[in-house]
């Protein structure tokens, strides 16, 4: 049994076992007064003599002494057990520096199952958590890596890489400074399509000149991916005029030559066993590697993903080697989060828990656990200010009523039924002896209809024929299926059904899954993607995040989705800017009457919401004049005049000449938002000109070629957010609601105006009385700590706490525990107490934390009291001071 373990087996079993199973290994040796440290190369001292006592080991590399490890058993929580290290570092005899007291740079504790470590050169270090103790090798880098030429170099050189908007240049520039500042884990949330891949090879190549870091793993979801990470790679042109490729070395996993599209050179480089296993500070690259791969390679087979031949993603070839946990010095995630099962995060997890290494993450969708482990947000750049910038496009939507998506089916006796022999495919024809009802989430899997999903099909091959009349070309399409199971697939079905409603030959519409019956999906989405066919492409999940389709115009939901993750990246699929095919938007359908469009509005970074009929653009214009609800309508007019600016040709440009300068309506919607705040009245006279609002709506649209073809789309999705009556609102939102709640009401409610101003009269009815008021304003307590948790990462935030920062930013957030310690520490301060009265002070404490207030009554009735004596007992220990400190204690709470 583990609490039954002595210290000395903890080293022995746990302790040393570790330290020898590195390569290179620890040579752990007793201490004693005659042993040469100068001769001692990789080796593990233990009992080692300290001015302030022994320490458990010392590590001596090439005879400097470089790092101290202090050692407890097994059942001992580690973490705080450093600050014996330290005082170990400071009382060394033969340190190879000193840091502000300390001899020794690196510090260790462990009770053989958790490290921790800190380098306390620098003073603004912080310990941290690692998987496993650093070899001497590690030690040796560590000790002769200097930073602070990095941060100058960082700082004093201007970002000129060529092509990098300036988002992506605030991006990486945000990136440097949280480096800068020590921190080691942080994220970057950008939009879906606004170029996340570019601006990381330009961070990387930063990162690299600077010397910031040397070996850095770029860590990608999939195969596909990975093969267009490292084309972009081979791409880059540096600010010297050469490609990336030909400075720094770039290697990868080993690729195929079918995973590259036809027109990009193929020429990756498999990087060397040795680069993994035995890292050297020589060695100068970036890896590009799947999340399934690096786990294989860390932790096995049994702990990665399952897959089987006919995964597209196969890394069948991987297997599990032996790398240290300094093997890179940064690591950079993008998107990885395969599936959405707490398994599947903890795989992407435990890989980055792995290495010591700086860990930043990339995503367009941040969801609750991505921003738990990476804690800072260090830029946003969403979709909605992409589309208001011009970068990416926004989307109309579709709403689609299927009485069987929406409530089932019901057979009724005697109906003529096809049954299934799901392990052959055969179908025995039957009719039904009695009736049968499924419900809606049966549909495709226990029941299928075929005349709902022709209908379903036919309805969106109607919209597909009205956007090829007006724009001269079929919508590039993608279905998202149910399922795509042997014999009963909701995906087989649907291509069946779109072959037959457009009429345009197989290769029309195409199937792409993971499924062993799709021959080489790579290859084929690199067809939808550049060749004219397929057209029409139905999928499940595989074309869900990362594949690059600039000229898909119709999204289809005809499956249902449960995580916000996964709708934000189907939706990514169809916002980035095709000048192509003048591009100004895309489609979604929803297929389930609106209802996920609906679920969805207020749970991404989309501006999303279903329209009966759009506002005219003279409408749109009237309003901001008007100053109705100005600022909305100012966005949707720059949105507006973004779709004029892809769709206008030449002669258009001509005749806005005569309105704008150079006719460019590209930099007038740019400035639009801008003008009219700086001069409204001739913005607008020109804005409500008649003559312009015309040609705004009827400029001469470029000549396009006939086309003919069939298809559409539709779109599913759904998540649980923060609850607001009716309503769901983003836990950033519902917060800023509620701050605005806090900050309005004070007068009215009696609660909120004594926390604020008078903490002396805090009491148990002032409290219920704030729950209460909170509750019926739809504020409920648990709501509220729910939004804490999400948006600061601080789980259970008292109530106190959640309405004074509400009130005031600069509040801190504290949980009931920390809350209930700083007040008895304020009221207990340069005062004395007898065992007696800290007994009961303790009682009080353990009240406080679960209650937040405290009356004499409670000393009467609540169980921790009377089973010690009660009010009486607590009168007597506390003398004439009881009532005074029960006050004292509340108004401590309070403040």
């Amino acid at each position: 049994m583990t609490e039954h373990e002595k210290e000395w087996q903890t080293r022995r079993d746990r302790i040393n076992k570790k330290l020898t199973a590195l390569n290179p290994a620890w040579t752990i040796i007793r201490y004693n007064e005659t042993l040469d440290t100068s001769s001692l190369e990789r080796h593990a001292v233990e009992e080692y003599q300290t001015a302030h006592g022994p320490a458990d080991y010392a590590f001596f590399v090439n005879g400097k002494l470089l790092g101290i490890l202090e050692a407890k058993k097994v059942s001992v929580g580690p973490q705080n057990v450093l600050e014996q290290a330290k005082r170990y570092s400071r009382g060394s005899f033969k340190g190879p520096g000193n840091w502000n007291g300390y001899r020794v740079p690196f510090l260790y504790s462990t009770n053989g199952a958790l490290i921790f470590h800190i380098d306390v050169r620098n003073e603004q270090n912080l310990s941290r958590q690692i998987a496993n103790f650093h070899t001497a090798d590690a030690l040796t880098e560590l000790f002769n890596d200097h930073k602070a030429g990095s941060a100058a170099w960082l700082q004093a050189t201007p970002n000129n890489i060529e092509r990098l908007r300036d988002y992506q240049k605030d991006a990486i520039a945000s990136i440097e400074t949280a480096m800068i500042q020590g921190k080691r884990t942080m994220l970057i949330a950008m939009a879906t399509g606004t170029g996340k891949t570019y601006a990381t090879v330009a961070q990387i190549y930063r990162l690299l000149e600077s010397k910031a870091a040397k070996r850095i793993l770029f860590l990608v979801d999939r195969r596909a991916l990975a093969a267009q990470a490292v084309s972009a790679f081979a791409a880059f042109n540096t600010p010297k005029g050469n490609k990336f490729i030909q400075e720094y070395e770039v290697f990868s996993q080993r690729f195929y030559r079918e995973d590259f599209d036809d027109d990009k050179p193929f020429d990756p480089k498999v990087l060397p066993g040795s680069y993994l296993t035995a890292p050297k500070p020589a060695h100068t690259f970036v890896y590009v590697s799947t999340i399934q791969r690096m786990c294989v390679n860390l932790f096995g087979w049994e702990s990665a993903f399952p897959q089987d031949g006919g995964d597209p993603d196969d890394e069948s070839d991987a297997e599990k080697i032996d790398i240290p946990i300094h093997a890179f010095d940064v690591i950079i995630a993008d998107e990885c989060h395969r599936g959405y099962t707490s398994r599947d995060t903890s795989i992407w997890r435990n890989v980055l828990d792995y290495f010591d290494s700086i860990k930043i993450g990339l995503t367009a969708t941040p969801a609750s656990h991505t921003l738990a482990y990476f804690r800072d947000v260090v830029y946003r750049y969403t979709t909605e200010q992409a589309i208001l910038d011009g970068f990416l496009v926004d989307y109309d939507a579709v709403r689609i009523n299927s009485n069987v998506r929406m409530n089932g089916a019901f057979l009724k006796e005697g109906e003529q039924v096809g049954i299934v022999d799901t392990s052959t495919g055969k179908i025995i024809y039957d009719a039904l002896e009695d009736e049968r009802e499924f419900g809606s989430a049966d549909i495709e899997h226990k029941i299928t209809s075929p005349e709902s999903n022709l209908k379903i099909i036919t309805e969106i091959a109607d919209y597909a024929r009205r956007h090829e009349e007006e724009t001269g070309r079929f919508p590039k399409t993608l279905i998202f299926a149910v399922n795509d199971f042997p014999f009963t697939s909701h995906a087989d079905q649907l291509v069946k059904i779109c072959r037959e409603v457009f009429g345009k030959g197989d290769d029309f519409v195409q199937k792409i899954t993971g499924s062993k019956s799709v021959d080489r999906p790579l290859q084929k989405i690199r067809e939808f993607r550049n060749r004219p066919n397929p057209k029409v492409v139905v999928s499940v999940d595989m074309l869900t995040t990362g594949v690059d389709i600039p000229s898909l115009e119709f999204i289809v939901f005809l499956r249902p989705v449960k995580s916000r993750i996964l709708w934000v990246q189907m939706l990514g699929r169809g916002t980035r800017l095709c000048p192509g095919i003048n591009k100004t938007h895309f489609t979604i359908f929803d297929c389930f009457n609106g209802t996920l469009i609906e679920y969805f509005k207020n749970t991404t970074d989309f501006d999303v919401s279903l329209q009966k009929e759009a506002l005219s653009l003279p409408q749109v214009i009237e309003n901001i004049y008007q100053n109705i609800d100005r600022n909305y309508h100012i966005k949707v007019l720059v949105k507006r005049l973004r779709r004029i600016e892809k769709e206008m040709g030449g002669e258009a440009r001509e005749k806005f000449s005569t309105y704008i300068p150079d006719g460019d309506m590209g930099r007038f919607a740019s400035e639009l938002a801008n003008k009219i705040n700086k001069d409204f009245t001739n913005t607008m006279k020109l804005l409500r000109d008649k003559d312009f609002q015309d040609l705004l709506q009827n400029y001469p649209r470029p000549k396009r070629s006939f086309i003919i073809g069939y298809d559409v789309k539709d779109t599913v999705n759904s998540e649980v957010m923060i609850r607001r009556g009716s309503e769901y609102q983003k836990p950033e939102d519902y917060l800023v609601s509620f701050s605005r709640f806090v900050k309005e009401n004070p007068e009215h409610i009696e609660a909120i105006r004594i926390l604020m101003e008078k903490p002396k009269e805090w009491k148990t009815a002032v409290l219920n009385e704030l729950v209460e008021k909170l509750k019926q304003n739809k504020f409920p307590p648990d709501e509220l700590e729910k939004a804490h948790k999400y948006v600061y990462k601080k789980p259970l935030v008292d109530i106190i706490s959640m309405v004074k920062h509400a009130a005031k930013e600069q509040e801190p957030m504290l949980t009931a525990e920390e809350r209930v310690d700083r007040a008895m520490k304020k009221v207990t301060d340069g005062k004395s107490f007898n065992e007696e009265q800290q007994k009961w002070l303790g009682l009080i404490r353990d009240h406080l934390v679960k209650n937040l207030t405290i009356e004499e009554t409670d000393l009467d009735y609540a169980p921790i009291f009377e089973r010690n004596g009660g009010l009486g007992k607590a009168r007597r220990v506390f003398d004439k001071e009881l009532s005074l400190l029960l006050t004292e204690i509340n108004a401590a709470i309070a403040a």
